[in-house]
């Protein structure tokens, strides 16, 4: 695993910790959402 899916999963952990103790902001979900499309972006330019 690259250093880039690290960086996803644990944005993910942060951000559904943040659903539970309702303290997560909008920069965990812009967070969020750049490193899953990064993560699509590297697992589509893999399979190509």
């Amino acid at each position: 695993m690259g250093i880039i899916e690290i960086i996803a999963i644990v944005l993910i952990v942060m951000w559904l910790g943040g659903f539970a103790l309702n303290i997560a902001g909008g920069f965990i979900h812009i967070l969020l959402a750049i490193a899953v499309i990064v993560f699509l972006l590297r697992f589509i330019k893999r399979n190509v």
